[in-house]
This record gives structure tokens, C-alpha cells and sequence, in this order.
């Protein structure tokens, strides 16, 4: 088995069809993330998003205006399809799987560049520049105070059949949760979220609100902040001024010790200690109060269907097991990082590993969100 089946088995992530090394990525810098500034660094990656590239005529204007005051970089060029085609080739023998942001001002123009330049790349939609001159050009923070705008141009770029994320800041947009959501059902397949200093309760909010794969951004540069991102909703995080040699490798040595170590590298926190709604795969039966009530109101599924889905979840597999545990089954049983005599008994009498039990316990939680976001 090759390394990248290896990493399929620790993290479990696909992008594009693609396996993600490790859920450690670099986010866009204009004028600077270029196919060069990522190979520099591919050993320690598992995803990258080159740009910010300007695309149509008003956006361009816009590059070579910022980049004339002197104080920004840009990427300028006449041809922005042809520049794409040499950065993405330049990456073709390259493990990490490539995103390309996008800076644009129509629908037309993300679908024409799909249309030219194909599906084997990620089509990441700038919503995320505040300079006035891009938000002016109908772009970055535009997007946000016109989120119908931005789902058209996911749409649009749904049409040609690619790999779709979305760059954004909280904060910005009204109602974070609500925006996202929005653009699940637009058809986007990555948010890709600068949390600013909105932090770890911002992101429940969203992982909440939709299904996607989320990326979470902006000063993620130790283990620790890393692991509060994914223990509240983050599938991978990314870095951009900080993404040094150095950094992303710590980063990427510690979350691959963890995964092997645990099972579920972003395993969230309990649903009683703040974590998001894959932890009901922890939750015990809703037969007291607690966070589970509300919980299940909120999300529409009525307590005996959240007890038969879970049962009919584990029906057959090892959490089926567990007649001594509180509720007779490790369906119902928490996290392995909270002591339990019981379920330690039956995972001992049915030779399940704690690595195994939470890898078990992500398969169930992947079953529950297929149905709370159907």
C-alpha cells in the first residue's frame, strides 16, 4: 500500500477525487501563492489555493490598479487563461491537490474559465478581498452583501461539473450560518472560512448550518489552535502569511500522530462540552435533560426516529455490542477520551481498540449528518 492509501486510512479526505495527504493546506496570497511558492512546500501539504487571480476585464483593471499604488502584489497578466494553464501544469506531477481563487465579476466569467481550463483543479470563488477596488469591480466582499450574486456564480460553475469552494470572512455577511447554508444548496462543495476573531463558536455555527467540507483559516500556526478548529467543525485547516517551512511541517507531524493515535483526527467535543452536531454519534438516549433536547428540536428529528437511526446505524457492526453499557449498546456510549469502565470492559471483552471504537463512532456520525442534511 502507498503512502497516499495510507493517508486515505489516517484522515479519510478527498478533494476533487482526489486524497489529501494531510488536512494541513496553504490559503491564497495575491501576487505571492503561486505554483512555485507551493512546490517549495509540498512535502509539508496536503492542498493548496494559488492566487488570487483577477479573470475578466473588471477585476484585471482592478489588479493593475492596486498593484500601481505600490503597497500590495499583484498577479498581472494579459491572458488570464493561458497564465492558469502554465501554473496548473507546473503542479501536475505534484501530490497536493491544486485550487485556483478567482477573482471575478460575473457568472460568465467563472463558467468561461471552467469551460477552458476543465475539472482537474479546484475552482475557488474569491468572496473573501475587502480592497475597494475589488469590491468596487463586483468581487470579494461584494459577494457578501450580495449572496445571491455568489450563488449564481456557484451555480454557474456547477454547470461545467467542477469542484466548487467558496473564500470568505465572517462577520461580513448578515447571518454566517445562514450564507452558508446558501451556498450548500447553491451546490458548493468546499467554504474555505476566515474566521478572523470570530473563533471556534462561529465555526459550530456553520459546521451546523451544512454538510460541506470546511477549511478553517487565519492564524491557525500551533497544534493546539489547530485542534480546536477541527474539535468544532473544521475538516482541514490553512495557513498563509505563516505558511513557512516549519510551521505547516509541525503542523502536519502533530495532526498525523494524533489521527494515528485516535482514529478520528477531528473528532468533535461532546455535545454537552460545546461540540457541534456530529458529536450526537457520542450522545447517550434522550431521556434527560441536556444538550441532546434542544439539539434534536432544532434539527428536526424527533427523539424514537434519533433513537432508531442510531440503532439501525450499528445494527450488525462492532457498536452493536455492549449489553453491559448504560444503555446496552456502544451507540450510546461517549467519547473515548472521558473514562468509562463500562464501555472500556466491552471494547476489552470484544477486542475493539479505542482507535477502532472512534473510527466506528466517525462512520456513525458520518450516517447521522447524511441525514440531518439530506
Amino acid at each position: 500500500m502507498n503512502y497516499m492509501m495510507h493517508a486515505f486510512e489516517r484522515f479519510g479526505i478527498l478533494i476533487n477525487d482526489r486524497i489529501v495527504r494531510t488536512p494541513v493546506g496553504i490559503a491564497s496570497m495575491a501576487g505571492i501563492v503561486d505554483a512555485a511558492y507551493v512546490l517549495e512546500r509540498a512535502g509539508n501539504i496536503g492542498f493548496a489555493f494559488i492566487g488570487g487571480y483577477a479573470i475578466d476585464a473588471p477585476t484585471m483593471a482592478s489588479a493593475k490598479s492596486l498593484a500601481a499604488g505600490g503597497d500590495r502584489k499583484e498577479f498581472l497578466y494579459e491572458d488570464p487563461v493561458e497564465e492558469l494553464k502554465v501554473q496548473i501544469a507546473r503542479m501536475e506531477k505534484s501530490d497536493v491537490v491544486l485550487g485556483i481563487n478567482l477573482r471575478a465579476s460575473s457568472p460568465d466569467s467563472f463558467r468561461s474559465l471552467a469551460k477552458a481550463l476543465g475539472d482537474t483543479v479546484v475552482y475557488e470563488i474569491d468572496a473573501h478581498c475587502r480592497q475597494p477596488a475589488m469590491v468596487a469591480a463586483g468581487c470579494g466582499e461584494y459577494y457578501l452583501r450580495h449572496p445571491d450574486a455568489l450563488c449564481a456564480s456557484v451555480r454557474a460553475l456547477k454547470e461545467e461539473g467542477v469542484t466548487v469552494s467558496v473564500k470568505f470572512r465572517v462577520g461580513v455577511a448578515d447571518d454566517d450560518p445562514a450564507l452558508a447554508a446558501a451556498l450548500w444548496k447553491a451546490g458548493a462543495d468546499i467554504l474555505h472560512i476566515d474566521l478572523m476573531d470570530a473563533g471556534s463558536a462561529r465555526l459550530r455555527q456553520i459546521r451546523n448550518s451544512c454538510p460541506l467540507l470546511i477549511i478553517a483559516n487565519n492564524s491557525i500556526t500551533s497544534f493546539d489552535r489547530m485542534k480546536e478548529m477541527l474539535q468544532h467543525g473544521a475538516d482541514l485547516v490553512s495557513l498563509a502569511r505563516q505558511s513557512d517551512e516549519r510551521t505547516l511541517a509541525g503542523l502536519d507531524a502533530a495532526i498525523t500522530r494524533f489521527a494515528d493515535e485516535e482514529g478520528w483526527y477531528n473528532a468533535p467535543k461532546q455535545l454537552c462540552r460545546g461540540g457541534d452536531i456530529r458529536a450526537l454519534a457520542f450522545c447517550c438516549m434522550p431521556v434527560k435533560e441536556c444538550p441532546l433536547i434542544p439539539t434534536l428540536a432544532r434539527i428536526g428529528i424527533p427523539r424514537e426516529e434519533y433513537i432508531q437511526m442510531k440503532l439501525g446505524a450499528v445494527r450488525g457492526t462492532p457498536l452493536d455490542h455492549g449489553s453491559q453499557t448504560c444503555f446496552g449498546s456502544l451507540a450510546w456510549c461517549c467519547k473515548n477520551s472521558t473514562p468509562c469502565m463500562f464501555r472500556a470492559l466491552t471494547l476489552k471483552q470484544h477486542n475493539i481498540s479505542p482507535k477502532e471504537y472512534m473510527r466506528l463512532k466517525r462512520e456513525l456520525s458520518e450516517t447521522i449528518m447524511s441525514r440531518v442534511f439530506p
